[in-house]
């Protein structure tokens, strides 16, 4: 009995819920039929953004593009891989030992 008394308010969270979702479901199937982002302009649009990433890629030499790819994805692993320091903190130290001058 006590179950009873319990289910309903779960039951109007559930449908409440529910519409949400269907109307979110619905407002992401508008978008992606008009091609256009929430904003409402062209630029935003996927198809848009495609077409300029691919142009910019075209627009590159493949070496350039293949450069960038190897030299991230080793910084990358170099970066998980070994203790790396801190560039920047590093060079702030040495600067602030600069200006002090010798202890």
């Amino acid at each position: 009995m006590a179950d009873d008394k319990d289910s309903l308010p779960k039951l109007k969270d559930l449908t409440f819920l529910k519409n949400q979702l269907e109307r979110l479901q619905q407002r992401v199937e508008d978008e992606v039929n008009s091609d256009v982002g929430q904003d409402g302009s062209v630029v935003s649009s996927p198809f848009f953004k495609g077409f300029l990433a691919g142009y910019v890629v075209a627009k590159l030499r493949a070496s350039a593009v293949l450069g960038f790819a190897v030299g991230t994805c080793t910084g990358l692993y170099a970066a998980q891989t070994y203790a790396v320091p801190n560039v920047k903190k590093t060079l702030k130290n040495y600067f602030k030992s600069l200006r002090k001058g010798p202890d």
